[in-house]
């Protein structure tokens, strides 16, 4: 690490994505000491990257954002925060609002994985199941909140998630060397992490902490749910609502995401494209990982790593392109999905 004065590079004092304060708002934090994750070498292939992101509280890269919007909402003197989520977010919105003192307020659908709900009750948190999508519970949200007083938390209506999420590109540069991998892959359902990386990677420039071209950044989604890639295969600059939309892979069903315009814009900007496996080659590349590599992915992450697959295969990228593939949760927040895909059932 080089010793630069007055920036985030010299922080060794404090771990976690607090390592980069100096480029975050300056509050005392509500931390659960989220950040800083592993960026492991795949045992088989000499250039990839996991960038394990179950290792941070809740289970998943969702605690980065929310844990930055909810300490920007205690320091306004907020009390009460709402969210729709897809599962993941809302663990995490229960979790630092629990940490916080304030009281939350969760929107999922209700075939959402177990391990969410059991969070969002242990918590303390109200949490309403809803027979239908994200997109549901973000119409609840909207048509609530301002006779409930709630702060709705939803992706990219605050800014602060997205500085949150931003910290995943500092890390990846930062763990890398100070230097940009040649591909970045991202499971992409709202996309505020993908866009976060970018707006990070524009700020390691202006500071001069890196140099070279930026990542091909490569948007992940599930066949059955893939309104970006059906835009950027139209030539788009926007998506539809997608209809019907059905993936085991729950973090990546969002039928229409609210930063569309912003995702394709990267994509494009950065010579990357977007993929959406099956949930066949999901399964079985998280099986694929799980017994070569010894790291149970979310299926989210799988569809990352299926759609690396896919890139080789086609040309796209060539082995001796450096990547970095995010596993955006721990697979253990996903049994009771990943038991019901293998057959099993309880004794």
């Amino acid at each position: 690490m080089r010793d630069t004065i007055g920036t985030a590079k010299e922080d060794r004092s404090w771990s976690g994505m607090w390592r980069y304060r100096s480029v975050l708002p300056s509050v005392e934090p509500v931390t659960l000491g989220e950040g800083w994750t592993p960026m492991l070498p795949s045992r088989r292939y000499r250039n990839v990257f996991l960038k394990e992101e179950g290792s941070n509280p809740t289970g998943t890269f969702k605690a980065r954002g929310l844990a930055l919007a909810v300490t920007m909402a205690r320091h306004y003197g907020i009390k009460k925060v709402a969210v729709p989520s897809a599962g993941n977010a809302g663990g995490a919105v229960a979790a630092y609002a629990a940490a916080a003192g304030m009281e939350a307020h969760i929107f999922m659908p209700k075939d959402v994985p177990l391990a969410n709900q059991v969070e969002c009750i242990a918590y303390g948190a109200h949490m309403t199941l809803v027979d239908g999508l994200i997109s549901d519970c973000a119409r609840i949200v909207g048509e609530r909140k301002e006779r409930e007083g709630w702060f709705d938390l939803s992706t990219l209506k605050e800014p602060f998630r997205v500085e949150g999420k931003k910290t995943m590109g500092y890390e990846l540069v930062e763990q890398l060397g100070w230097e940009y991998p040649d591909a970045v892959f991202y499971p992409t359902g709202g996309g505020v992490g993908l866009i976060g990386m970018w707006k990070a990677f524009q700020e390691l420039e202006d500071l001069g902490w890196v140099t070279g071209k930026r990542p091909k950044m490569i948007a992940v989604q599930a066949a059955g749910c893939a309104p970006v890639a059906r835009a950027y295969d139209n030539g788009e600059a926007v998506s539809e609502m997608w209809q019907g939309a059905a993936t085991f892979a729950s973090g990546l069903r969002v039928p229409k995401p609210y930063g569309d315009y912003i995702i394709l814009d990267a994509v494009r900007k950065s010579e990357g494209t977007v993929v959406a496996p099956t949930d066949e080659q999901i399964f079985e590349s998280l099986k694929d990982w799980a017994s070569q590599e010894g790291i149970l992915m979310s299926p989210e992450g799988a569809a990352a790593t299926a759609a690396y697959d896919h890139l080789i295969g086609t040309g796209f990228l060539t082995p001796l392109d450096r990547v970095v593939i995010f596993n955006t949760g721990s697979g253990n927040k996903y049994t009771d999905v990943l038991a019901k895909s293998l057959g099993l059932t309880a004794a």
